[in-house]
């Protein structure tokens, strides 16, 4: 445990910033399953609608700085490669 004033509050800082990551990222991941869970499904409504809350969590992530510009557009990318091929 840090004894200095500053590194205290810096633990407690962290400590937030890192809750608010694990969520998003558990957000955009449970996003990302429910998209290919309905890609496998196969009704073309309900994945186009995944596929839209799927890239709105991972855009969401990348503006807050949990994962990068580049993973977001990757991320996005690939999935949206999976709904070309299913058309």
């Amino acid at each position: 445990m840090p004894n200095i004033k500053s590194a205290i509050k810096r633990v407690k800082t962290s400590e937030k910033s890192h809750l608010r990551n694990v969520a998003s990222k558990s957000r955009m991941n449970t996003a990302r399953r429910t998209f290919l869970a309905d890609m496998s499904a196969g009704d073309d409504a309900s994945h186009a609608e995944a596929f839209k809350k799927f890239s709105s969590a991972v855009d969401k992530a990348a503006k807050a700085g949990v994962i990068s510009k580049n993973a977001a557009a990757r991320r996005k990318s690939r999935a949206y490669a999976k709904v070309a091929v299913k058309a």
